[in-house]
């Protein structure tokens, strides 16, 4: 819903502040040859570029026109399509989930509205704001932006965006659980769309009055009915975004009203269009979904195949919710930063008088901002702190340093590292008998001991797949007893093992765990633009799997590279060499029973 609206806004403000190459039907590939081919007039170029950018589907294209815009700008010393570029710019950001990036280019937008005293582009500026910051799930600084620009265009007498500024409003509320206050909102939105005969603004606003009903006792069948033709109108339109959002709340409506094989139906539509268009969230929504009507029929083996697939994409948006709370810590700043010189502002132009009075105002301010300098610069070191924080909850000091200093990370090759994996054998065993959430506690009871033992032993925690859990040591600090401190992790892994078979029932989840450790290179570095990863790659990471693949339950097998590492520390049994996969063999060793006391 959300990114439908900005487009608008994107393509009403092209319109607005440029014209038209000609009639023709717009076409952003045919404008791009026409652009490369430098087959048009020296004074259409800038028009020419404008177009392209703002009816690209693609955002790394839409961004990229967009600042070779702003630069012929600014070598014409021109600022005729300043604001339509930074509205481009700020849509590519919007569409590729950059927040960070994309406030702030619409704050600026707002800035310069309010100088030339642009009310219009004020407005529509600050609606986008508000749209991103429900994006962000800042629904508190949503409802303020959109609560205050709502009289502003109600007085310009624009219905289409005041009943867009009215429809996001009452998705705050929505999201904000304040269900009497979004209802409101919608029925005002929706009759603004109808009366203007906007089908997709009024399928929004039905489909998300729908949601509105669905929480509230005895509303049910008006939520169903709101729902359904919501999702009726938006299949011509063909908002696939918002039909799956729409269908999996129906598929939680019939769960509740025990229509089973309805919710059943339904929920494998909204999985099916959600895969087709890889809307994560969704797609993590819908399996979760039908992992609980498959239990409710006691087909546990589709429950399972659709639990391990939530599990997976749950674990894929973790990366993006922790990049978001950095995105959250930085813009609270600036948006209370902005809202407060706004307050003053306007507080003093409302005092009026001679010199004298003058004279005091300027002395209060002086004082008041010095005050203020003081007070922010605290907080900005407050949340300085916490943004590190997070940061290095998603990677290693010395790689978050790095990428914080220059934006970017290199790739590095360590010539010696020892790889550890571990997995638990009889997980899919218990994961056919246990619920969902008593599963996922119980391995987070397991995961979250493996991490205080790799704190412990100064090793990183790579990732986790599934049951699988991957560390390295030697990185990326290079430690010549990383073979040696492994081991005695993986000792302790072990222990923490047996120990909870104890806690445990026998009808209860009790694994056991096998763990494979192999030495050798590596190259480690930072992938992903949206969601940091920390990861590692190289034949070393091949084998130390093959290790743990290999390995019995409740033994750690290590291969011939770490045994000469470490052989003078531990006792271990020799297991010849062993054929494995796509390897050849490989000889492989048993860690014995002593041993060695933990290190400092």
């Amino acid at each position: 819903m959300i990114r439908s609206n900005i487009r608008r806004l994107c393509i009403w403000l092209f319109l607005f502040c440029s014209f038209s190459l000609g009639a023709q039907e717009i076409n952003p590939d045919s404008l791009e040859r026409v652009y490369l081919q430098k087959s048009f007039e020296p004074h259409e170029e800038l028009s020419l570029l404008l177009e392209i950018a703002s009816y690209s589907q693609d955002p790394q294209k839409k961004l990229g026109y967009s600042l070779i815009l702003k630069e012929r700008l600014d070598e014409l010393d021109s600022s005729k399509y300043l604001l339509s570029a930074l509205f481009q710019e700020g849509q590519a950001y919007f569409y590729q989930g950059d927040y960070l990036k994309a406030l702030p280019t619409f704050q600026e937008i707002s800035t310069l509205a309010r100088e030339e005293d642009d009310i219009t582009i004020l407005s529509l500026s600050d609606l986008t704001i508000g749209e991103i910051y429900i994006e962000m799930g800042e629904t508190e600084n949503a409802i303020e932006v959109f609560t205050e620009i709502i009289p502003i265009l109600r007085s310009l007498e624009d219905e289409y965006y005041l009943a867009l500024a009215l429809l996001n409003a009452g998705e705050g509320y929505r999201l904000a659980n304040e269900y009497d206050s979004a209802e409101l909102y919608f029925l005002d939105a929706n009759s603004i769309f109808k009366k203007i005969e906007e089908q997709e603004g009024l399928a929004l606003g039905m489909g998300n009055l729908g949601m509105v009903y669905a929480r509230q006792e005895g509303k049910s069948k008006l939520a169903e009915a709101n729902l359904e033709v919501a999702i009726t109108l938006l299949e011509e339109i063909q908002n696939f975004y918002a039909i799956s959002e729409y269908m999996i709340e129906l598929a939680i409506l019939y769960i509740g009203e025990g229509r089973m094989d309805e919710a059943l139906n339904i929920a494998n539509k909204a999985l099916s269009l959600a895969s087709d268009y890889e809307l994560l969230k969704e797609m993590s929504a819908a399996n979760g979904i039908l992992v609980e009507i498959y239990e409710s029929q006691g087909d546990d083996k589709n429950a399972l195949r659709h639990y391990k697939a939530f599990i997976a994409q749950r674990d894929s948006m973790a990366g993006v919710d922790k990049k978001r709370e950095l995105e959250k810590i930085n813009q609270d700043y600036l948006f209370n930063l902005e809202k407060e010189e706004k307050e003053e502002y306007a507080n003093y132009l409302k005092i009026s008088g001679g010199v004298i009075i003058l004279v005091m105002i300027m002395t209060t301010l002086l004082y008041r901002r010095n005050v203020y300098i003081n007070k922010t610069r605290k907080r900005l070191e407050i949340e300085r702190a916490k943004s590190n924080d997070l940061l290095l909850n998603i990677l290693p000091e010395e790689t978050a340093e790095e990428l914080k200093a220059n934006g970017t990370v290199k790739a590095k090759k360590y010539n010696s590292v020892t790889v550890l994996f571990s997995d638990f054998k009889n997980f899919t065993k218990y994961a056919e008998a246990l619920p969902p959430e008593e599963l996922v506690q119980t391995i987070d009871t397991y995961f979250s001991e493996f991490d205080k033992i790799m704190e412990l032993y100064h090793i990183e925690k790579i990732k986790t797949i599934g049951d699988a859990y991957m560390c390295a040591s030697g990185l990326p600090e290079p430690n010549k007893d990383h073979a040696h401190h492994m081991i005695l992790a993986a000792q302790a892994m072990l222990a923490h093992v047996e120990k909870l078979k104890e806690v445990h029932n026998i009808d209860e989840a009790r694994f056991d765990i096998s763990i494979g450790i192999h030495t050798g290179p590596v190259v480690a570095g930072v992938v992903g633009e949206r969601k940091f990863a920390y990861d590692i790659w190289g034949d070393t990471v091949n084998i130390a799997s093959r290790m743990e693949s290999t390995c019995e339950p409740g033994k750690i097998n290590i291969s011939s590279s770490t045994f000469a590492l470490v052989k003078d520390k531990f006792e271990f049994e020799s297991r010849g060499t062993i054929e494995v996969k796509n390897r050849g063999a490989i000889e492989m060793y048993y860690l014995g029973s002593t041993t060695t006391p933990p290190l400092p």
